[in-house]
This record gives C-alpha cells, structure tokens and sequence, in this order.
C-alpha cells in the first residue's frame, strides 16, 4: 500500500532547500517595494536588510511548524505555529516602518503600538505551547 504524500511534503521534508526557497521568495517579492529605494542610503539599507533577513527566518520557522503541526495535530505544536505566524506579521510591519513605508501604528485608548500588542500576543502563545500539557 503506497503511503499518502501531503502537498508541498517534498519541500518541507528538505529544510535547506524550504530555506532557500523561502529566502529567494522574500527577497524577490520585497525587492521592489522595500529594498531597492533604499539600495544606495546606506544609513538605512542595513536595517532593511536586517527586517528581511528576520521575516525569512520567521517564515521558515512558521511553515516548519505548521508542517509538524499537519503531520502531528498536537495543540502544543498549534499554538506555537501561530506565536511564529504573529512574528511573521511583526516583522513585515517593521520592515515596513523601517523602510518609510508606514507609520507605527498606535491604539490610541491605551497609547501602545500594535506591534508591541502582537509580540505580547506572541509570546503568549509561545507560553501557551510550552506549558500545555497534552491528555492522552
């Protein structure tokens, strides 16, 4: 009996090459809009490519686990999918701020930036997945 391969199995077995891939596609689609305005002010293409440089890591280490997640459905594996998929969501709003993109976006009730409100909300998930504990 032949064994039911996931779509997209075949990159997500491969680490280097997911990598890879997912790298040449950030910087492919960022490239334009984020990139290369700023190519030639160097006071600022070095934090730009920092914010690239993170959010690639922050998509690899989203779609690994999300991958774990589909091949294992535990809940501790979810919720730390998502804490990597509200990074992901950070990084591009501060690739964003970086590059003069956007402003920060600030909720006026409680004067606090809604990234600072994601990255809280991260790390509660983060926590979440750490301390679950699954019934058997």
């Amino acid at each position: 009996m032949q064994s039911v391969r996931r779509p997209f199995e075949w990159v997500t077995s491969d680490k280097p090459k997911l990598f890879i891939i997912i790298s040449l596609l950030t910087v492919s689609i960022l490239a334009i809009p984020a990139i290369l305005p700023h190519l030639t002010h160097t006071h600022m293409i070095y934090h730009i490519l920092l914010h690239v440089a993170s959010l690639d890591i922050a998509v690899f280490l989203a779609i690994v686990a999300i991958s774990a997640y589909l091949r294992n459905k535990s809940t501790r594996l979810l919720f730390m999918s998502l804490g990597f998929a509200s990074l992901v969501l950070v990084e591009i709003f501060y690739l964003f701020y970086s590059s003069g993109g956007m402003h920060s976006i600030m909720i006026d009730i409680v004067e606090i930036e809604l990234t600072h409100i994601i990255l809280f909300g991260m790390l509660t998930l983060f926590g979440i997945g750490i301390f679950k504990v699954n019934s058997k």
